[in-house]
Order: C-alpha cells, then structure tokens, then sequence
C-alpha cells in the first residue's frame, strides 16, 4: 500500500518543512517576476530611434518568452500561496477538486501540488 500523509502530530513536522519551502519557493518567485518586469521594462525602453529590424525581432521575440515565462511563474505563486492558505486552513495534502489525500511523494516534489496527479493531467488535457 502506498504511503500517505498521516493526520495529527505525526504530521506535523512534515507540515512545518512544507511551509518553509513554500515560503522560501514563494519569495524567490516573487523576486523573479520583479526581475523580469524590471528587464522587460528596460528593453521596451531601449526600443526607440534608428535600429536594425532584426534588433526590434529579436526583442519582441525576447518579451513574448518572457513574458510567458512570467505568466508560469505567477500561475505558480497563486498555487504557492493557495498552498499555504491550505497549511493555514489545516487542508495542506487535500485535493482541491476531490478532497482525495495528496501522495507524501508528490508533496515532496511539487510542495505547491493542490491536486492529485490523476486531477492534474486530466486538467492539462483539458488544456
């Protein structure tokens, strides 16, 4: 059988790792997607006067990757903070969708996972 959270005290400690990765996760994606705002903003900038077509190409290319780079990084912060709002609640482990248990072993892999890994790929082939 595989290994699942277990309530109470016992999980505790894992709950407390959990949090402090979580919050440590959030404040590099919160400085990550100030970075990439500052960048983006400084080459909108530097856009202007006599340039080379190929330059304006390659920058609006550099802003469309980019810019989907910082649409994934704000969609994960919203699954971060809603993970801590779940540690908050006492529900940090619980689908969502389902309220199934989340596996221990995808916890550890993606702490931000609300949920399970059945829900999330048919929510990706939904996509």
């Amino acid at each position: 059988m595989p290994h699942q959270q277990q309530p109470g005290a016992a999980a505790e400690p894992f709950i407390e790792k959990q949090r402090l990765h979580l919050t440590k996760l959030r404040a590099a994606l919160v400085a990550a997607a100030q970075r990439d705002e500052a960048e983006e903003a400084t080459i909108k900038s530097e856009s202007g006067g006599a340039q080379e077509y190929e330059d304006d190409a390659q920058r609006l290319a550099m802003l469309e990757l980019d810019g989907n780079l910082v649409v994934r990084d704000i969609q994960r912060l919203a699954r971060v903070d809603r993970a801590l709002k779940k540690i908050e609640e006492g529900s940090y482990g619980l689908s969502d969708i389902s309220g199934q248990l989340i596996r221990r072993e995808r916890l550890e892999a993606v702490p931000e996972a609300i949920f399970t890994l059945a829900e999330e790929e048919a929510l990706e082939q939904k996509r």
